[in-house]
């Protein structure tokens, strides 16, 4: 395909195809969580079991996103989306239908198998069909697409799920995949490059054993505990396999993942920050529901309303993060964006036991705009580098990363929240001794206990909190070596590449 064609008219009606698909996998990401007690109900499941409808959903796409860049490179996009948004289709079907806990998780994992695929597929298509001078505001609109249905997704499932059975929730999403499957069918055509690239099993093993043992283990810390086994036995599987796995691919000459993209500076200190702010992220989101429900006791839904604004706000603010990237670069904007980030995640380290909500909620969209303001511009940046043949790496490197930080940060998070909770708890209860006002009645006690408890809670949140801004103040560091770039102007394969100073 003549690329210079291409860019002079970009294939909107097929990027609108993309963008479809990819928004109704996005929402299936979160649809479940809120419905996971229900589903415990019916089928007489336990915590750790129903889990695995999120953990093996996750672990699929820990094992397919980084095979994404063969998948990108030896198919054409027609076949491969079609394929993928079958399997989805596939999955969400059986999930509706299934009879056992047990065919459920295997419906997840087939909708996994699916919607992995989309988020490359979709970010290579648009860095083939525009040019880097509009790059910015393109993929802005897939951080439409990325941001907003996550944010829609535990609203729309605490509404379905008070009113309606939690099946409820894969047929409203099923309709959406068919129908965007069948235009598919008559209106996608191929863009993308393609190359007989062949795929090394012993490396995919190795891949799927690293990413796949790292996501576990990490996820599982916060239920599990450090000292489980299970946690640090799959953490340390999983990065003797990631270190094989990334020697394996530096000695091959067509890698399965190249971390040769790496020697471009800009790509690399994009996914520097970008991991940064991933767990300066995730902190929030897991966070701020921790405080509000358990220390301020606002029920589950309202909780999911307080995090819609900033979750929908960092949705729409994509188109015009990218417009302003195209127009003024990556810099700039990852400056103010940390700057606002910074500023309210210290404000949210020092909440009380009463603040109130609209507070508390203009806080964490403030937040959001701040992390808007920096996401897609530092990523789109650091691809921006890379010549065009190294596009599916760097796509399927910045997914991998995104998923894997999120996992490792969250759950240090949540380990330092605790930590923190423990020690804040002990003082609490050693202070109450030896004031010589502790209650003698056990109704006295249990009040007590309970409000040493919601204090304790309320210092390890500040605490994870402040951490966060710690995290979020290094990420601010790095950005001022942030320079604009373009790619390569020779042949695809070239390794030189120019830079510009913002």
């Amino acid at each position: 395909m003549d690329i210079q064609k291409l860019h002079e008219k970009p294939p909107y009606g097929m990027i609108a195809i993309l963008f479809i698909g990819t928004f109704v996998a996005f929402l299936n990401n979160t649809l479940l969580n809120v419905a996971l007690p229900t589903i415990m109900t019916e089928f007489s499941v336990k915590p750790s079991e129903v889990q695995w409808l999120t953990t093996g959903y996750m672990l699929v796409n820990g094992i397919m996103i980084p095979a994404s860049a063969f998948f990108v490179q030896k198919f054409t996009n027609r076949k491969l989306f079609l394929t993928a948004m079958t399997l989805f289709a596939i999955g969400t079907f059986i999930a509706i239908i299934t009879p056992t806990f047990g065919l459920l998780i295997v419906a997840r994992m087939i909708q996994a198998s699916g919607s992995a695929m989309m988020v490359p597929l979709l970010m290579n298509i648009m860095l083939t069909a525009f040019p880097v001078e509009r790059r910015g505001a393109a993929m802005g609109m897939f951080g439409l697409v990325m941001f907003t249905a996550p944010a829609i997704g535990p609203t729309l499932s605490g509404w379905v799920v008070e009113h309606y059975s939690w099946r409820t929730l894969f047929v409203i999403v099923l309709p959406f995949a068919i129908l965007t499957l069948i235009y598919a069918f008559f209106k996608l055509r191929n863009i993308t490059p393609n190359r007989d690239v062949k795929l090394d099993i012993f490396s995919l093993a190795l891949s799927s054993a690293g990413f796949g043992g790292l996501l576990y283990g990490f996820s599982s810390a916060g239920d599990k505990g450090w000292t489980s086994p299970l946690v640090y036995g799959t953490i340390l599987i999983g990065a003797i396999a990631l270190a094989a796995f990334i020697i394996r691919q530096l000695r091959m000459d067509e890698p399965m993942l190249d971390f040769r993209i790496y020697k471009y500076p800009m790509f690399a200190l994009a996914s520097v920050i970008s991991i940064v702010l991933s767990i300066a992220m995730f902190s929030a989101m897991i966070l701020t529901p921790l405080y509000v429900q358990n220390v301020r006791g606002i029920a589950p839904f309202e909780a999911g309303i307080l995090m819609l604004p900033g979750a929908v706000l960092m949705g729409l603010m994509s188109p015009i993060t990218g417009k302003l990237f195209d127009k003024y670069g990556a810099r700039a904007m990852a400056i103010i964006g940390l700057t606002i980030t910074i500023i309210t995640t210290f404000y949210l380290s020092r909440l009380d036991m009463d603040s109130g909500y609209y507070y508390i909620m203009m806080l964490y969209t403030v937040r959001m705009l701040g992390i808007s303001l920096v996401s897609m511009p530092i990523m789109t940046n650091g691809l921006n580098q890379l010549p065009m043949i190294s596009n599916p790496h760097g796509t399927a490197m910045n997914n991998t990363l995104q998923q894997v930080s999120g996992a490792i940060g969250t759950a240090i998070l949540l380990t330092i929240m605790t930590k923190r909770m423990e020690s804040s708890g002990a003082d609490l209860t050693a202070n109450a001794a030896a004031s010589g006002n502790a209650p003698t009645t056990s109704e006295g006690l249990a009040l007590l206990q309970q409000e040493i408890a919601t204090k304790a809670m309320l210092d390890g949140v500040n605490f994870a909190f402040f951490i966060s801004m710690i995290v979020a103040v290094v990420a601010l560091l790095l950005t001022f070596f942030v320079k604009r770039v373009t790619p390569p102007k020779s042949d695809m394969s070239s390794d030189t590449s120019k830079e510009n100073a913002n």
